[in-house]
């Protein structure tokens, strides 16, 4: 039974060593009816906490608030600022080796993007 315990201890400890890389800048586009726009992200995981930036839309880096990461999936949110008011957005998403599949909701309106890393 020791050898049991040991064993899934083991594998659990592995598991969470395989966790995504999801350190650097990366960089996708969101399509919308008005458009594209290009969207960029630099993030840095602290063990579960996820920190870092995305680039608002006048170029300045805005940082990402609630950041999580949960083995690939990773969540955040960020707070821009259009005329004085405040617009929430959230991300959740999938690390993958190359790309970060994320799920987004601005004022209630859900939108899916793909960022890539990037140099």
């Amino acid at each position: 039974m020791k050898a049991f315990t040991l064993a899934v201890v083991l594998v659990l400890m592995a598991v969470s060593a395989f966790a995504a890389d999801v350190d650097g800048k990366w960089a996708g586009t969101v399509s919308t009816p008005n458009g594209d726009f290009p969207q960029s992200f630099t993030f840095k995981a602290d063990g579960a906490m996820l920190n870092g930036s995305m680039a608002g839309l006048d170029g300045k880096d805005v940082a990402i608030k609630d950041g999580k990461v949960d083995g690939n999936n990773i969540s955040f949110t960020v707070t821009l600022d259009f005329g004085g008011m405040a617009i929430l957005l959230s991300y959740k998403g999938v690390v993958d080796k190359e790309q970060i599949k994320l799920t987004g909701d601005f004022m209630g309106m859900p939108f899916d993007l793909v960022v890539k890393k990037s140099s």
